[in-house]
């Protein structure tokens, strides 16, 4: 269904550094040239499959040339778009790319929200959090704002507490109750599904869950609270791309009546839910 470049993340930061260093010497960045297709980045699931419905059904009567590039990591697309080998990217939300611009000094901004994909705790070797054993391993994100976002799950399930007050930047040493004595296992978002065999349990972030199979809503042992949650997932471009007449008719498409119909037809279960 859709036609997107799907690419290894070795691929990916090769091609990145050449386009990064390319656009440097010719003196100009890529993503200034409005004339060409829009190249946005974004997660395969859900983000490329969106953006996939949108290009397939939407983008030609919009008069909208796009063009979607896979990403496996939560890394290259940012980078990738400060330097220009993309115009924008479709992966992440504000606590992210807040400690992302803070700790590596780029410059990206969100243009629009389109969906939240609810944190769950998920588990092969229990079938309720409560039957997590003493001394159990747990495995988290190991980027700060989605290990501070595990732990808050974590924390509304009743299963730790975390110290009052505690934001985005929460760790384990945050914990002021851990009744279960429960370990921590730091590991790449993406690892996290697969750990699932060596852990007792793994908190997995929604567009990786989908990729495993796993459903929030089936699934999980304990899912993060919809309400009032600050974790929707945004188109973002380079600060100063915001105007780009492409980047305002993708915002435009990806907040139509068309995509909110078909996020909540394609992910029925609650997996993926519009922000708009």
């Amino acid at each position: 269904m859709r036609n997107t470049a799907k690419l290894t993340t070795a691929v990916l930061a090769a091609g990145a550094l050449t386009l990064g260093l390319t656009a440097c010497g010719a003196g100009g960045d890529s993503a200034s040239d409005t004339s060409g297709p829009l190249v946005v980045a974004a997660s395969p699931t859900p983000h490329a499959e969106i953006l996939g419905f949108v290009k397939d059904n939407l983008a030609k009567d919009a008069g909208l040339d796009l063009e979607v590039k896979e990403f496996t990591d939560y890394v290259l697309p940012n980078t990738a778009t400060e330097d220009g080998s993309v115009d924008a990217n479709y992966f992440q939300n504000q606590p992210y790319l807040d400690s992302f611009n803070k700790e590596r000094g780029t410059h990206i901004v969100p243009v629009v929200t389109v969906h939240l994909e609810p944190l769950g705790l998920y588990s092969n070797k229990v079938k309720s959090k409560d039957d997590l054993k003493s001394g159990a391993t747990v495995a988290v994100p190991n980027d700060t704002v989605n290990e501070a976002r595990a732990l808050k799950l974590l924390d509304s399930a009743g299963i730790i507490t975390l110290k009052d007050g505690v934001g985005t930047d929460a760790t384990p040493a945050d914990i002021t109750e851990n009744p279960k004595k429960l370990k921590f296992k730091e590991l790449e978002a993406a690892q996290t599904p697969r750990s699932l065999d060596d852990v007792d349990a793994a908190v997995i972030n929604g567009n990786y869950a989908l990729e495993a199979d796993l459903s929030p809503a089936d699934d999980a042992l304990a899912v993060e609270p919809a309400k009032g949650n600050p974790n929707g997932n945004f188109l973002a471009v380079k600060e100063g791309n915001e105007d780009d007449p492409r980047v305002e008719k993708l915002a435009e498409l990806l907040t139509s009546d068309e995509v909110r119909k078909f996020i909540e037809d394609e992910w029925s279960n609650g997996s993926v839910i519009p922000s708009f």
